[in-house]
């Protein structure tokens, strides 16, 4: 892992078309804009977490078996 300190207003760029910029750091949190292509998918890490545990559930041999006896 790549650790960096950046100040209110500073940047980050990553891949050449990514850029993520503190905006305002209030206690124990901080803001970041991003601004990326309009492909790239963007997702807190938990919400990307649920995302792939429900498309292993979904993918899981049991549904196939439960989506082939509705045909």
């Amino acid at each position: 892992m790549l650790a960096l300190t950046r100040k209110k207003g500073e940047s980050l760029i990553l891949n050449n078309d990514i850029e993520i910029t503190v905006l305002e750091v209030r206690g124990d949190q901080v803001k970041l804009g991003i601004a990326a292509p309009k492909s790239v998918s963007i997702y807190r890490k938990e919400v990307y977490i649920q995302i792939q545990k429900e498309n292993e559930a979904s993918a899981s041999v049991e549904n196939l078996e439960a989506l082939k006896n509705l045909f």
